[in-house]
């Protein structure tokens, strides 16, 4: 079975900043509140009220405070409280991002409240992190929200309960493994063991909810961590400062305690990209969504552990995209529909004298605005790049279906098929249609 997604986001860095005291607390009898979530490209989805409004949040363990962006595309009634500029530091190549940090406001993640949380305002409208997830997305949350509750997070069933710690109780679980955090910058990380060339190497690894990937490593020579070969060189993802680059390729094993992932995909960013990232002592990457998700997950900040029982994801085959194109949901699409005509009769008059009239109704012409696939980048000498797609060109159709029929997840999900299948695409460039067809390609084995 093949993991669907794609990746789309990256591990972000704050500074270590004062802030005001806030907390969360579950404020029902019980403790404890179940909140529904979406997994979309392996990573967490869930609905926050802010100061009234009902938003989306990405759940990311790899961010420090709570961070809102697309904030004039939301909506412009969101009360902003106690308001300072400030600057980000994030994953990309653009340098820092301009940002307002404000104090003060009220966080509702059901029955969770906390009437004094910080978080930051991305200023810059351009960032918008919802056509790569095919979903509005309003901001990212983390630290805060896991420092004061036990999180358990079930993938299957898609639900994130939240308990009070003087409310929760473990059970005796045969086949959990329990793992010591350590913190740094108030982000988590744990200690595994990676099986690159034969030769088991430990690292310490953050746990990054937030990236949809499943390995990042940094490459070291000395360690025996590096992509010899068997790689190829692709876009890893979006920061808030920029995309990053590197190199794509996987590893023998990804060993936790009793727990043995073989051949999972892993991801070396270039060091130009993370050179922030790697003054961290000790790091040496990151585990992302498309390992995280192959678990049941108790995080447990108070105690300073995480808890992981293994659940139907676990024996999923790793697999990539193989067709060299990214897609995100922009631009729009207008169909034109007209209403069927229909015949009539009519009369008027005295009774035995009535004129008959014949006739039908016209039709009347409507429009439906639906949004459209578009190719956001294409990797070079990809077999869409061969075949001549660009950047840019919208998708109409793949392998004969109309794509308003798929949901982004859906149509990037044609892209991780096996080596050989064939992908027939009908692309609109310049108001122009245009065919194309090509094989998907494995870089690697």
């Amino acid at each position: 079975m093949k993991i669907k997604f794609i990746l789309f986001f990256t591990i972000l860095y704050l500074p270590l900043l004062c802030f005001s005291q806030s907390k969360y607390v579950v404020n029902n009898e019980k403790g404890v509140c179940n909140i529904n979530f979406k997994l979309l490209n392996n990573v967490i989805i869930i609905p926050i009220n802010v100061n009234g409004v009902e938003l989306s949040f990405l759940l990311d363990s790899g961010v420090n405070k709570p961070i809102l962006f697309n904030f004039l595309k939301t909506s412009d009634s969101i009360k902003i409280l106690n308001t300072k500029k400030v600057y980000l530091n994030g994953l990309g190549n653009n340098g820092k991002v301009e940002a307002l940090k404000s104090s003060g406001n009220t966080f509702k993640i059901g029955d969770a409240v906390n009437t004094n949380q910080d978080f930051y305002i991305v200023v810059d409208s351009s960032i918008n992190f919802a056509p790569k997830l095919g979903v509005p997305i309003h901001g990212i949350i983390g630290y805060d929200l896991f420092k004061d509750l036990v999180v358990d997070i079930n993938y299957i069933k898609k639900k994130i309960k939240l308990t009070n710690p003087e409310k929760y109780k473990y059970k005796k679980c045969r086949k959990c493994e329990t793992f010591e955090l350590k913190f740094y910058n108030n982000k988590p990380y744990f200690n595994v063991l990676v099986t690159i060339k034969d030769k088991d190497i430990p690292v310490k690894l953050l746990i990054d909810s937030g990236s949809s990937d499943a390995l990042w490593l940094f490459e070291n020579d000395s360690l025996g961590i590096a992509a010899k070969d068997n790689y190829f060189i692709d876009f890893l993802g979006y920061g808030l400062s920029g995309s990053v680059h590197g190199k794509r390729s996987k590893i023998e094993a990804f060993k936790i305690k009793s727990f043995n992932l073989n051949k999972p995909l892993v991801a070396y960013p270039d060091s130009s990209f993370t050179s922030v990232l790697r003054e961290i002592k000790g790091r040496r990457g990151s585990v992302g969504g498309s390992i995280l998700k192959r678990f049941n997950i108790t995080m447990d900040y108070g105690k300073a552990i995480i808890v992981l029982k293994t659940n139907s994801n676990f024996s999923k085959h790793f697999s990539y995209n193989k067709s060299g194109i990214e897609v995100e949901n922009k631009g729009i699409r207008l169909f034109t529909r007209f209403t069927r005509s229909k015949a009539y009769t009519s009369s008027y008059g005295r009774k035995n004298e009535a004129t008959l009239f014949n006739g039908s109704y016209t039709g009347e012409e409507k429009f439906l605005i639906k949004k459209g696939y578009t190719i956001s980048s294409i990797r070079t000498n990809s077999p869409s790049d061969i075949v001549g797609l660009q950047k840019g060109d919208m998708i109409i159709k793949i392998n004969g279906i109309d794509t308003v029929r798929y949901n982004l997840q859906e149509l990037s999900n044609k892209f991780y098929g096996k080596e050989g299948d064939r992908i027939n695409m009908v692309v609109e460039r310049l108001g122009k249609r245009i065919k194309v067809s090509f094989k998907l390609k494995s870089l690697i084995k």
